[in-house]
């Protein structure tokens, strides 16, 4: 019988089948919906309120226990007052990241530009207090006279290297990057009523444009609870930007926090797990600098 030769051009063929094989199935196993898993990831929510109204019926251990029960492990806060948002990371100094809201005594969030000495209890609360971002304020339109403040925001928000977290749509962060293209800005409610294609664009427009989904889980799951295609695009193209969030403005949405959480779970179970740990902890450790780990649920 004639002896076959060994082929060098069929042995690489066969590496090449090989590598292609296992880099299919690496891919595969890769873009797989994490499905189940996504209900036992830490979360990092990204939009919560300690309004005044809350601290009576939620006092901060209650606060904690949501948290601890959810698997919320840590939570960016910022509060109407500040002294909100102060109660639970003294409380809490693990599990919060403060941020300040400008809102205080008659400066609401429709008159906060206008309210008198606002730079002064800015800054003065600033140096107090260890928030690593200036926000979540309301800008629902864009008046020239308010440039000077915004411009004197976003250089604070510059020299201590902390986030702008503007609920908004398109046009005032457009305005923030203009006023100071350096800046980082978390759009709350991912732009609240923009359309997917235009955060799409905002995103591909301002590399440091990061966004919370609360109150976007309507938009981001459709009618029979699956993904959004408009919106899958968006989260997977620009899936280091996005981070998931509650907001709990009103006691209802501490009344229905357990809720809020679970559907923020059921879209986050519709991704890779590559992508879902990144919008449920990842990005926000990236961003603030802390380990959101699940040892510390139960921890302060």
């Amino acid at each position: 019988m004639k002896k076959l030769k060994h082929s060098p051009i069929l042995g690489i063929m066969a590496v090449a089948l090989l590598v292609s094989l296992s880099c299919a199935s690496f891919a595969d196993e890769r873009d797989k919906h994490i499905g189940k898993g996504a209900e036992t990831l830490p979360l990092f929510d990204a939009h919560i309120h300690y309004k005044e109204p809350a601290w009576g019926p939620f006092p901060p251990a209650t606060i904690l226990e949501l948290m601890d029960k959810t698997g919320v492990a840590m939570g960016l806060v910022s509060s109407t007052p500040d002294d909100g948002t102060i109660k639970l990371w003294k409380y809490a100094p693990n599990r919060i990241v403060p941020e300040l809201r400008p809102y205080h005594g008659q400066a609401g969030s429709s008159n906060w530009t206008k309210a008198p000495g606002m730079l002064d209890y800015l800054v003065k609360r600033l140096n107090d207090f260890p928030h690593q971002g200036i926000g979540e304020f309301h800008l629902h339109s864009i008046d020239p006279n308010d440039k000077p403040l915004l411009r004197k925001i976003d250089d604070l928000a510059i020299e201590r290297n902390i986030f702008i977290h503007v609920h908004s749509g398109k046009e005032p962060v457009d305005l923030l990057f203009a006023l100071e293209p350096k800046l980082k800005i978390i759009w709350a409610h991912a732009g609240m009523s923009e359309p997917a294609k235009t955060v799409e664009d905002m995103m591909a427009r301002y590399k440091t444009l990061y966004a919370d989904t609360s109150f976007r889980e309507g938009g981001i799951l459709n009618s029979q609870g699956s993904i959004e295609p408009a919106w899958r695009k968006v989260l997977e193209h620009f899936s280091n930007r996005f981070m998931v969030g509650s907001d709990t403005w009103v006691n209802a949405q501490w009344e229905n926090y357990e809720q809020i959480i679970s559907i923020n779970r059921k879209w986050l179970s519709q991704f890779s797990r590559e992508n879902a740990e990144k919008f449920a902890y990842k990005n926000a450790e990236r961003l603030f600098g802390r380990p959101v780990k699940k040892n510390l649920i139960g921890r302060r």
